[in-house]
């Protein structure tokens, strides 16, 4: 089976307008963004936060730009907050994601989370879940895996910088206890090398577990800069820790390698929150396709 048929391409809107600081991009049109990710060769996005959030009107604007929805993010409160809140919003967010044809939903735990704050450092206060705080979130997840399958779907988790599940360790106890058959994983490149940890190891001891996929890549210099400065995780965006694929420190040949030998069929979605003042989003979603496109033959997938 061709690269072609086995993966799809999709790219987020992140790029364009960021759901997390809203003023990057703030002149950035709905209409523009997804034109740019067709005009780009995608087939696939992922949903912002001026995305319609009607089916059929959201799908008269994708169709017609032959754009798929791949997925959407969904923040949980297992840790934190009673669980009926965040199941409550959970069918709200799975009915709308199942209506437009998403196979995933994409979930990761906010409980705790720094991701949001801009003045706090995402290495040295990065959250640690407690005993207690793993149990809520493994049995809320398993929880949400069985409200997906309602819908013949799949929850995916996001591991996310200054998160309680950001390390190699943290991701292992995620999937040790958790079932497979109710948990399923993303896998985020540029999340996991921020961290610090070893994505090909991580793609190859969870594979059979790996759902949805995030490319980006990681300005090696910038991210130096944020551990030593005691940097946010906003502030390391703005800096553009963050840059698409093909324009960072990551090798995407034995990653894309990896990938394609473990037979994965599903998105690859192009995902690098930058200020869009500083990198035009049309022109770094163009390189990171046409590095993509490059990558794939030498993975001899094509």
């Amino acid at each position: 089976m061709s690269a072609e048929t086995k993966i799809k391409f999709g790219c987020a809107p992140i790029a364009w307008t960021n759901d997390d600081m809203p003023e990057l991009g703030r002149e950035n049109t709905f209409e523009q963004c997804i034109s740019e990710m067709a005009l780009a060769g995608y087939t696939g996005t992922e949903i912002g936060n001026k995305y319609p959030r009607d089916p059929k009107t959201l799908k008269s604007y994708l169709e017609p730009r032959n754009l798929q929805v791949a997925s959407a993010w969904f923040s949980s409160f297992l840790t934190t907050k009673p669980f009926e809140e965040t199941k409550k919003a959970f069918i709200e967010h799975r009915d709308f994601l199942y209506a437009m044809g998403a196979k995933v939903i994409v979930v990761s735990e906010q409980g705790h989370s720094i991701q949001g704050q801009m003045e706090t450092p995402v290495f040295e206060a990065k959250p640690v879940f407690t005993d207690a705080d793993w149990d809520k979130l493994t049995k809320g997840l398993e929880e949400l895996g069985e409200l997906a399958h309602e819908k013949d779907m799949e929850i995916v988790y996001h591991h996310h910088m200054g998160t309680g599940v950001q390390t190699t360790a943290e991701i292992e106890r995620l999937m040790e206890n958790t079932s497979p058959e109710k948990v399923s994983l993303l896998f985020d490149t540029g999340h996991l090398v921020f961290s610090g940890e070893n994505p090909i190891e991580i793609y190859q001891k969870y594979q059979s577990r790996i759902k949805h996929i995030h490319f980006k890549d990681i300005r090696e210099t910038v991210a130096k800069e944020v551990k030593e400065n005691q940097d946010s995780f906003l502030v390391g965006v703005k800096k553009g820790v963050f840059t698409v694929p093909g324009d960072g420190m990551i090798d995407f040949v034995p990653i894309m390698k990896t990938i394609a030998e473990s037979g994965y069929e599903g998105w690859i979605v192009v995902e690098a929150e930058q200020d869009p003042a500083k990198a035009n989003p049309f022109e770094y979603a163009l390189k990171a396709k046409k590095y993509l496109n490059e990558v794939l033959p030498r993975t001899q997938l094509v």
